[in-house]
């Protein structure tokens, strides 16, 4: 067979698997949205923030939960310094947040801060004292109804709600405006028509609760992998589990602006898809064949697939040019199907990350110059994961953390 021929059918694969999310792009111009309840009851809360050397920003996090217009009372923020070297805790107390330092240097990451943090509530308060958990970064900012419109989608009976992901920093550069534009994406166009069609939504790292029953079932927080967020994801969707989207819910994040940095993340994350996969592969394709079948499908969509038609794409082409290195006509045919597959990708991106652009444009704070130039440059923010999803297969990964320094106010990012 031909490579012309194989990367046709690498492809072919890539719309067969994931069509679906080319559906979900007009689901939400379909189904109607769903009727909130009148009155949703008050429940009480305890907000989990892990923070490891984040004295520049916790601080406007804990500023902006004080100023919820939910009930002060039934909001507890705690914070976990977690390893800290410098003033987080006792910034964190200052702005009112119960802290709890941690000192561990064999167990790195944000899952056993969480574990920890979540421990160390239980040895003070009685376990029915909460009724749902909060998980948020340092980094975040919340809309003033955040816990609010939340608590809302708690109570139309959903165990787990995730909500909106917009972007403290889109303008910076084409780094932080890929991030920004492709968690929009997320939250909008995979997230909401999830929750639309009664599919169960899929958290991203920040900005989600989770009730009192779920730790209970758990056992307290278990997850450790390189990406704890999607492996909660994934254990909860297995076990029945339908994980609620809030769309009013709106949460800003610093997204990275340095490639550097920006390498290093998305290789933790492209790793702990295959550590997810490697834990949890078996338990979603049993579930592909259950009534869970399309949560299932949906997530193993969306944690291996992409990743390994890529690998495969990439070994594939070199392969043929490293095996035919002294054949000109074989690498004019293999560029010129690279080239094409390149092309295909970039207009994918184009239309993907258009139709989210399109629709959220009053809610992306960068300017309307900025926000177009950033489109053209999405597609290639995107197509460097490939490098790093190879690479992920044969270096050695570890959790560090993201340096946030952007210290700022919601006023502030609106005036952008």
């Amino acid at each position: 067979m031909s490579t012309e021929f194989l990367n046709g059918l690498i492809a072919a694969l890539f719309c067969v698997c994931y069509f679906y999310q080319f559906v979900y792009l007009l689901v939400p111009f379909i189904v109607k949205k769903r009727k909130k309840p009148e009155a949703a009851e008050l429940k009480r809360y305890a907000v989990l923030i892990s923070a490891r050397n984040e004295e520049a920003v916790i601080g406007d996090l804990i500023s902006s939960l004080k100023a919820q217009t939910y009930p002060a009372e039934l909001l507890t923020v705690f914070v976990c310094a977690d390893n800290c070297t410098d003033r987080t805790a006792e910034v964190a107390e200052r702005a009112g947040a119960v802290v709890f330092e941690r000192s561990d240097l064999r167990h790195i990451g944000k899952g056993y801060a969480l574990s920890f943090l979540i421990r160390s509530i239980g040895e003070v308060y009685e376990p029915e004292c909460f009724d749902g958990f909060f998980v948020f970064d340092a980094d975040n900012i919340l809309e003033p109804d955040y816990i609010e419109r939340m608590n809302e989608t708690f109570c139309e009976g959903y165990d787990i709600v995730t909500g909106y992901r917009n972007s403290k920093n889109y303008g910076d550069n084409w780094i932080s405006a890929g991030y920004s534009l492709w968690f929009l994406r997320e939250s909008q166009y995979l997230n909401r028509p999830r929750y639309l069609l009664g599919a169960s939504a899929g958290v991203s790292g920040t900005g989600f609760m989770f009730s009192r029953k779920i730790i209970e079932r758990t056992g307290g927080w278990k997850y450790f992998l390189l990406t704890e967020d999607i492996e909660f994801t994934i254990d909860s969707v297995i076990v029945g589990e339908k994980i609620g989207y809030c769309e009013r819910a709106i949460l800003y994040d610093e997204q990275p602006t340095d490639f550097k940095q920006s390498v290093r993340q998305r290789l933790r994350w492209a790793r702990g898809y295959i550590q997810v996969f490697c834990n949890y592969g078996g338990g979603l394709l049993r579930g592909i064949f259950s009534k869970k079948f399309f949560s299932c499908y949906d997530m193993t969509m969306n944690i291996l697939p992409s990743m390994f038609l890529s690998i495969a794409s990439v070994i594939l082409n070199l392969s043929t040019l490293l095996f035919n290195a002294a054949d000109p006509a074989v690498w004019a045919s293999v560029g010129l199907s690279m080239a094409r597959a390149v092309l295909n990708v970039y207009l994918t991106f184009i239309v993907v990350g258009g139709a989210t652009l399109l629709t959220e444009w009053k809610k992306i704070h960068a300017s309307a110059a900025k926000k177009l130039l950033y489109l053209f440059t999405f597609p290639l923010f995107m197509l460097t994961y490939i490098p790093i999803s190879v690479a992920a297969l044969f270096i050695n990964v570890e959790w560090k953390p993201i340096v946030h320094s952007r210290s700022r106010t919601l006023a502030e990012i609106k005036r952008e």
